[in-house]
Order: C-alpha cells, then structure tokens, then sequence
C-alpha cells in the first residue's frame, strides 16, 4: 500500500493532516458554541454553520483559478496564513454581544478564505505527483493514503476539543461559554506545526508548486481537442452535481447528528462499549489492522516478527483496560464525530486491498461506478438511523418531557458512522482521484475547485437538517436524506456510460 510511492506524497499529507486536525478540532464544538454562546435555535446555528461549511468548500474555485495563474505553493502558503489570523480571532472570549458576533463573522470569513487558498491547492499538489508516468498507477492507491492522513488529523480532533474544554472549566475556572474558546485556539497551534512540514519536507514535492503549465513537459504537451475539453468538462460537472447531495447528508455529523448525540443519546456508557469513546482504545485497534497486514505481506522474519509484537502489544494494553474498568464514562455529544476519521485511518487499507484483489481479476468498478455506489451506502447509514428513531419522539417533543425523554443506545450511533464511512470511502477519495485525472491540464486548479463548490452546495444545503429539527418526526427528517441518496446514485448509474468514456 505504501511501497513505491512519491517521497512528496507523504509530506504533504502530513502537512495537510496538521492543519485538518486544528480544523476539526472547532468543528467538532462550533454548532454547540453557536447555540451555547448566542443563544441561537437549531436552525439558525444550522444556517451559520451550513453557511461557513459552504464558503470553505465553494472558495477552492477561486483559489484554484488563482494558483492556475500564480502557482500552488504560493497559494498555499499565504491559505496557511490567513487561516491563521481566522483562528486567533475565534480564539479570542468576547462575550455574547454584538461584537462577538461580529469578530465570530469575521474570523470565519479569515477561515474559509484561507482554507480556499489551502485544500484545493495542495490536492492537486498531490496529483501532479502522479503526472510523471512512473507513477501513474498509483494515483488512486496515493488519494486513499491522503485521505486516510486527512482522518488521522480528524481523529483526534473531536478528543482534543473536549478535553481543552473541560480542562478550561475545571482547571482555569472559565465559564462553559468562554472554555471553548480553547478548543479554538488549538486550531492556531496546528497550523504552525502544519507549516514546519510543509517547509521542513519542500524538497520532496518543489516541483509541482509551480502552476499547472509549469507542472511536466507531459502537461505542457499534452493537447486535447475542444470537443475533448468540453467532454471531460461535462463529465466532471455531471460528478458535481451528485456529490452535492452526498455532501448535504453526511456533514449532517457536524449538525442533525450532534443534535441527535446531545438531545436522544443516553448520557453514559459502561463496560466494552464504554472503551470506544476513548481516541487511545481507537488507536490500539487501528495498530491491531495495520499490524495484521503487515504481517501478512512482510516478505521477512524480522518484519513478521515486528509486526505480530505490535498485534500482541496492541491487545494487550486493550484487555488491561478493560479489566481496569470502574463505574460509566460519561458521553460528550462532540465525541461521537471521532468515530468517522477512526474508522477511515482503520478501513483504508481494507478497501485498498479489496479494490487491489478485484483490479488484478480486472474487475475493479471504475471511480465513477464507485462513487454511485457510495451514495447507495449513505442511503443505508441513514436507514440505521431511521429504524433508531422509530420509537421516538419529534425534538420539540423530546426536550418537553425533560426527565421523561426517550434515550437510545450509543451504538445506533456508533453503527450510523460506520455505514457511512464506508460510503465516503467510495465516493470521496475516488472522486479526487477522477478530477485529478480526467481535469484537462491547464484547468486542474478549476477542476479541483469545482468539486469543492460541489461540496460547498451540499454544505449549505446542510442547513435543510437544521430546519427540519423540531416538530418533525425523526424517521421522517432522515428519510429525507435516503431518498436524495438513492436518486443521486439512480441518476449516476443512467449517466454511466457518459462518464466511464472520458475516466
């Protein structure tokens, strides 16, 4: 899985992993901030939330068109920057008047703007490594890697958030409100860590930092008919559109499912389940997977041997756990979100080896074929969550009946993000990998850009959750994620042929 692959890879993984952990960290708390601090209702923090999801997802274009013209790295560096001043101001306890509100706004402007000038750019970074026909085979294998560094960021976010909170209130004496101003603040350490990588590591990936006819002699000779760019344009945009509303239902994890974690989860956990909500059991697991492949494909004893230490290490320290268990934990709404990237980092080299076995049969779907068939996956996420609220109250209902609400188990939870994970494994890495691809070369900037204004669409249609949160019965606000899912994926499958022509 990561033998043969670019030295630069790597490096800006890591430096992307550094700066989407700071980035997941205020996710992971900002909704609840927004309702906590202001005062707002669901749907309004939904609206801001939604809002900000989407600016982060629709200014990639503009950043993308500006690198086509000015070069990645240069876009990059100065993305890292003014995401930082974003960060330092949301760190900043104002209060709950106008003008925290104000610096809030503004602070998430700095945020989007500079992650617009980061995220596309350094994707693409990461695709023009794959240009050079040595590694050309590995471009799909390389965007499940990125993915997979992207996720380890995520991971430990949703921890780091609480526990900076908590130790804010406890330890320093800071009001609820104002503590989690501290779980913003840890964003601004992770973008300087980010930045030592990115410079620390430049040599490694220098040469595709310039624009997209500097990236290889390939590109720059690379010529394609207009009704060839036009094709590949439109293929592309047909992608968009479906991803959009994949967007909408799954970043429900920050919004509708955090709603339903704080509102119709049960507050506690005990015995094995209850080792799920600490990151370092998570860890210990993912060890327990890379292990085992590891030493399955080790072509040497010593390898073998390392690896089935780690196996045996691993599960030692998870039965000491467990048999040191005392009483309940309790469970923090935010937490749940670090069940996505945990099962991402874990899943990865899963799906890597199922899709591996299948191309050497030749049998591997192509990334569009993939990507319908993560939408059919999200449908089913959704569904779990559907036969979970059957019984349960509208929201409104829930929060009238006070000591009287229906609480359900964790594991519905649990379950939903598992299903899916396995949906944005076929969908979102795939479908990097296909703009990376199919983008005719002196548009990759704009290309990469525009999936991202597709994810921007379906942010902020996020909001749709938002809105429908009160007097509505659940099973019936998840069924409006279902069926967007299943005509997203039935529209891709008629449009097939179209887009497997030009992959």
């Amino acid at each position: 899985m990561f033998e043969g692959q670019p030295k630069g890879l790597y490096a800006l993984a890591l430096a992307n992993t550094g700066e989407r952990f700071g980035y997941y960290t205020m996710i992971a708390v900002f909704a609840l901030f927004l309702r906590a601090n202001f005062g707002l209702t669901p749907g309004a923090a939904g609206a801001i939330y939604s809002v900000f999801l989407g600016l982060v997802y629709f200014l990639p274009l503009v950043g993308g068109i500006m690198a086509d013209k000015f070069g990645f790295g240069k876009m990059v560096t100065i993305g890292i920057i003014v995401m930082f001043i974003g960060y330092l101001c949301l760190s900043i306890p104002l209060g709950s008047g106008t003008v925290a509100m104000i610096s809030m706004l503004a602070a998430l402007l700095f945020i989007s703007f500079g992650t617009g000038l980061f995220k596309g750019n350094l994707q693409v970074m990461v695709g023009n490594l794959y240009d050079d026909p040595k590694y050309a085979d590995k471009r799909d294998s390389a965007f499940s890697i990125f993915y997979m560094a992207i996720n380890i960021g995520a991971l430990f976010a949703p921890t780091a958030a609480v526990k900076i909170q908590e130790w804010a209130e406890k330890s320093l004496g800071y009001a609820a409100n104002d503590a989690y101003h501290f779980s913003f603040a840890v964003a601004c350490a992770s973008l300087i860590l980010s930045m030592a990588i990115y410079y620390g590591f430049r040599s490694t990936f220098r040469h595709v930092e310039g624009g997209a006819r500097k990236v290889s002699a390939d590109a720059e000779e690379e010529t394609l008919t207009p009704e060839e760019t036009k094709s590949r344009i439109v293929a592309l945009c047909l992608v968009f559109a479906v991803v959009v509303f994949f967007w909408m239902a799954f970043h429900q994890n920050g919004l509708t499912l955090t709603y339903f974690a704080n509102e119709f989860t049960q507050k506690t956990s005990t015995g094995v389940q209850s080792m799920a909500f600490d990151v370092f059991n998570l860890v210990m697991i993912i060890l327990i997977v890379y292990g085992s492949f590891s030493l399955f494909s080790s072509k040497t004893s010593k390898a073998k041997t390392i690896s089935g230490l780690v196996i045996l290490g691993a599960i030692g320290v998870l039965l000491l756990k467990y048999n040191n268990l005392d009483g309940s934990v309790d469970i923090s709404a935010p937490i749940f979100q670090q069940f996505n990237p945990f099962y991402v980092v874990a899943l990865t080299p899963v799906s890597m080896a199922i899709f591996a076995s299948l191309a050497a049969k030749k049998k591997e779907p192509s990334a569009p074929r993939k990507i319908a068939y993560g939408m059919l996956v999200a449908s089913a996420g959704f569904l779990v969550m559907m036969v979970a609220s059957l019984n349960l109250l509208s929201p409104n209902a829930q929060k009238e009946a006070g000591d009287a609400a229906t609480l359900v188990s964790a594991n519905w939870l649990i379950g939903t993000y598992l299903v899916l994970t396995f949906g944005e494994l076929l969908l979102s890495p795939m479908g990097i990998s296909f703009v990376s691809k199919v983008a005719p070369p002196k548009y990759k900037g704009m290309m990469m850009g525009g999936w991202f204004v597709a994810t921007a669409l379906g942010n902020l249609l996020v909001s749709v959750g938002g809105f429908l949160w009160g007097d509505l019965p659940l099973k019936y606000v998840w069924a409006v994620f279902i069926i967007l899912c299943l005509l997203s994926a039935a529209f891709m499958f008629v449009m097939m042929k179209r887009l497997e022509k030009v992959s």
